[in-house]
């Protein structure tokens, strides 16, 4: 049984569920609606109360700058899987209740609906969904360029050598990776030189 098994079938959304933030801090990037994590659980888990379903644990508010109030909400989620029910996994979120708006307060008050909403998206990332927007790899339509791997260690490097330059390694005394990565290191690691060099350590070995 694959690890994987849920996280596969909700990483990537409905492209019709998304769409990109058009102000604000996080303008630019891409926004999923809430509706689709409850159908793609729904699709998974099955009906809401039954195969999935979450308990709001707290609600508070936290005074913010210039009169601002933020709401915050923690939820717990679960979930059946074969016969089993899942642990709770939590969710903490949160919204505005009291923001500043040009010049005067603006009292929400949907803000713990919102908190909630945002919460719960916590708890469904944990599990996979939406991964793949969030990861940035996916912006809805196309895979985005994906980001260049990390350069090769030098451990990395002395795997991928060749066995007849580990064996002019060898011929010098370079017989523990210790000593290999301090070579490297020393010389800079110009690959193709010290392929050459070592490889004529060999011949003569």
């Amino acid at each position: 049984m694959s690890n994987r098994r849920i996280w596969d079938q909700v990483h990537k959304p409905d492209p019709t569920s998304l769409k990109t933030i058009g102000g604000g801090r996080l303008k630019g990037m891409t926004d999923i609606n809430p509706q689709w994590r409850f159908q793609a659980a729904t699709d998974v888990f099955g009906p809401c109360g039954i195969g999935w379903w979450y308990t709001i644990k707290e609600l508070w508010t936290v005074p913010g700058a210039d009169g601002q109030v933020m709401a915050f909400a923690r939820v717990d989620v679960f979930y059946r899987d074969g016969e089993s029910t899942s642990q709770p996994v939590e969710g903490i979120g949160g919204s505005m209740m009291i923001s500043k708006e040009k010049d005067y307060l603006y009292t929400n008050d949907e803000c713990y609906k919102m908190a909630v909403t945002d919460a719960l998206s916590v708890a469904f990332k944990a599990l996979g969904f939406g991964a793949e927007i969030y990861a940035g790899r996916w912006d809805g339509s196309k895979y985005l360029e994906k980001p260049k791997p990390p350069e090769p260690t030098p451990q990395d490097k002395l795997k991928s050598l060749p066995q007849k330059t580990k064996d002019g390694m060898k011929s010098v005394g370079i017989d523990t990776v210790a000593k290999a990565v301090a070579f490297c290191e020393a010389h800079k690691w110009n690959e193709e030189t010290m392929n050459a060099e070592l490889n004529k350590m060999a011949d003569h070995a």
